[in-house]
């Protein structure tokens, strides 16, 4: 990977706060660090969230909704952590909770937005930022929730009706070998972290040739962590899969991968064939 990144610029478009850091933490770290402009677009507060500290449930949506600004404030300590001043939030959409949920249904959530409306709203951001590379989700969203589907498609949208061409577009995922470790390692200490001994029932786990990319972290895995704590409300550090974490290294936090769905695959490449730069064949 180059030493500076310099005069890059990159645009992620997440769905809810904590979403940026569990998925692009290093890779966010590491370009930010080396010169990059990191821009974040969060496309609700995630009001919705389930609240992981007991001295924190008042702030729930069924009891005093306050969840939304405090998740802001999260969202802010985490970018600090990770060295990202430019985040925003696209409007004022709120968390449209689960798939199937009654929440779903209110008109001010983010799954009732015009498509169109909101991609013009990302196209505003994209004609002032101009970014060389976009990440978000695929088409599902990662794994359904959606809030990560209507950022996907809010994102592609505004991708098309940009008159700035943004040359390399990656989409979040996890390959299979990866997730079936970490299910293999959760099961030898007794944990069923992911439900299931089945791969084919982890929504978000991809077979390994959709993988183009894989950015090497491991020098960020601290800022990521960091970053982490941050989110309280949303990530529990003392959960079993951080216990297990260290004993199956840093790759865990620090490798993050990618599928490329705009632009070409450009050295340099691992022993796998994967793109070890999100930059490479980038024309500034």
């Amino acid at each position: 990977m180059q030493s500076s990144y310099a005069g890059y610029r990159i645009l992620l478009v997440h769905a809810h706060p904590d979403d940026e850091t569990i998925n692009n933490g290093a890779t966010m770290a590491l370009y930010a660090d080396r010169g990059a402009q990191v821009t974040l677009i969060t496309c609700t507060r995630g009001e919705e969230g389930e609240i992981l500290v007991p001295g924190l449930l008042h702030l729930a949506s069924s009891n005093e909704d306050q969840l939304g600004a405090h998740r802001e404030i999260e969202l802010k300590e985490a970018m600090k952590a990770l060295g990202v001043s430019d985040h925003r939030f696209l409007a004022n959409y709120r968390d449209s909770g689960m798939m199937g949920a009654p929440q779903n249904e209110r008109p001010d959530v983010f799954w009732q937005v015009d498509i169109d409306s909101a991609a013009g709203q990302l196209v505003d951001i994209i004609d002032e930022v101009k970014p060389h590379i976009l990440i978000t989700y695929d088409e599902i969203g990662g794994y359904g929730h959606p809030d990560h589907i209507q950022a996907h498609r809010v994102a592609m949208r505004a991708s098309e009706l940009s008159t700035w061409k943004i040359q390399k577009i990656y989409w979040n995922t996890i390959p299979k070998s990866v997730i079936a470790a970490g299910m293999a390692a959760m099961k030898e200490v007794g944990s069923d972290f992911f439900g299931s001994d089945n791969i084919e029932d982890v929504p978000f786990a991809k077979d390994d040739s959709s993988v183009t990319t894989l950015i090497d972290g491991n020098d960020y895995v601290d800022k990521k962590i960091l970053a982490m704590k941050a989110h309280e409300t949303q990530i529990a550090l003392d959960g079993p899969f951080f216990a297990l974490s260290n004993n199956l290294g840093l790759q865990v936090w620090g490798h993050e991968y990618y599928t490329l769905v705009r632009g070409d695959k450009c050295a340099p490449f691992d022993d796998q064939g994967r793109e070890r730069d999100l930059t490479a064949g980038i024309v500034v």
